[in-house]
């Protein structure tokens, strides 16, 4: 399962970047399968990358998620206790006077910070009256627990726009005073790191604040081989997608070289996957910078990448298709012209011997829907490729 982070587009005066990127391996990937459309969720449902991923793998994101920050702390390796409270954070930049809460969020990327190892050991120098842990998660993002007995009926603290000010968290009291005073303190603590002096002297935006959002807490679910008899690995250098994979207890592999990012090694994540079959029944390949792209507005990139990953692509269909069951999709659209999820339905294209092969020779977002899949939810893509190779039983007599 080959999973294209926000791939999908919206036309920009008739164009997606897939209809303008030279691609021939995801095209002969499209003439050899069944291709269709597929709602993550369901119609008109904007999904979250962690939702998304747990339909895709069969579980129903409203019986099961908890909360995108439980599961990012899974993905960074923080075991979590009942009652612990995690939230995803973004490093920041904040200008303004007064307290974090009178000032006013100009980047909620910090310019897209990478090096942010020291300003998370800073972070967990703070005094707080309960205990916490700050982690490190991919590029510019954080995880922050708060440990002990908590409610998750708290709100975010980020504003998730560019030009607001800083959100209170509110909600359940004990635990947003808390927030509210890691806020500030965090805050403060960043202003004067020796780091972000070090940015500003590059022209670069300083990393002064953290925005909080997605509090969840851990809940115990079947795991995807209780559920399946089969094995699953996850390859990923995201650590909200191996979250999800150490969610449903799958194994986790990150590659090196692999950053979850523009910058990541494609060919050592698809060589990884390609290996990972020989001991796993079921292995999911995440590639994430499209959707980066996709929030990054960059339609150009967009279109450089998806040739970059084409590359390589061709290494996929090299697969036994007699053996093997290929799919192609995306967990959600992540438009140019949006710079943000989208509900417009993916594209998913799915190879084996036995598929019924539709007249779909291009794969992108015009063409797709004239497969012979029409249009599915996500709860029905692991059914089918299962169904593919009879690992299915029938239901009824």
């Amino acid at each position: 399962m080959v999973i294209l982070d926000g791939l999908p587009d919206r036309p920009v005066n008739g164009r997606t970047p897939l209809t303008v990127a030279r691609k021939p391996n995801l095209d002969k990937i499209a003439e050899m399968g069944i291709n269709g459309i597929m709602d993550t969720i369901a119609p008109g449902i904007r999904p979250g990358s962690d939702t998304s991923h747990l339909a895709l793998l069969g579980y129903d994101p409203k019986k099961y998620y908890t909360g995108r920050g439980a599961i990012e702390a899974l993905g960074v390796g923080i075991d979590l206790n009942p009652g612990d409270l995690a939230f995803r954070a973004n490093f920041a930049t904040v200008k303004g006077n007064g307290s974090i809460f009178d000032k006013v969020v100009v980047d909620r990327r910090a310019g897209r910070i990478e090096e942010t190892e020291e300003l998370v050991k800073a972070l967990n120098e703070i005094d707080l009256p309960v205990d916490f842990e700050v982690a490190k998660a991919t590029g510019h993002r954080a995880v922050v627990v708060f440990r002990g007995n908590f409610s998750t009926n708290v709100s975010d603290t980020d504003p998730k726009t560019v030009g607001s000010k800083v959100k209170r968290c509110e909600g359940d009291k004990e635990i947003a005073e808390i927030v509210n005073e890691f806020m500030q303190k965090a805050h403060e603590v960043l202003e004067k790191h020796w780091i972000n002096e070090e940015r500003e002297k590059r022209g670069l935006p300083r990393a002064n604040a953290l925005l909080l959002r997605g509090a969840g807490v851990m809940k115990e679910v079947p795991s995807f081989e209780e559920r399946y008899g089969l094995s699953l690995k996850v390859i990923s250098a995201t650590a909200l997608i191996k979250g999800v994979g150490r969610f449903v207890k799958g194994e986790i592999f990150t590659p090196p070289n692999a950053t979850g990012n523009k910058k990541t090694d494609i060919g050592a994540k698809i060589k990884a996957a390609l290996d990972s079959l020989k001991s796993s029944d079921v292995v999911l390949l995440h590639i994430k910078a499209f959707d980066e792209l996709g929030h990054d507005r960059d339609f150009e990139g967009k279109v450089g990448f998806i040739e970059k990953f084409d590359s390589y692509a061709s290494k996929l269909l090299e697969l036994d298709f007699s053996k093997n069951c290929l799919i192609v999709t995306s967990d959600h659209s992540t438009p140019v012209k949006v710079g943000d999820h989208t509900a417009d339905p993916v594209i998913v294209s799915i190879l084996h011997e036995d598929v019924r092969r539709d007249d779909v020779k291009t794969f992108n977002e015009f063409e797709a829907p004239k497969g012979g899949l029409c249009r599915i939810r996500g709860a029905d893509l692991l059914n089918i490729a299962l169904d593919l190779l009879n690992l299915v039983e029938k239901f009824g007599a």
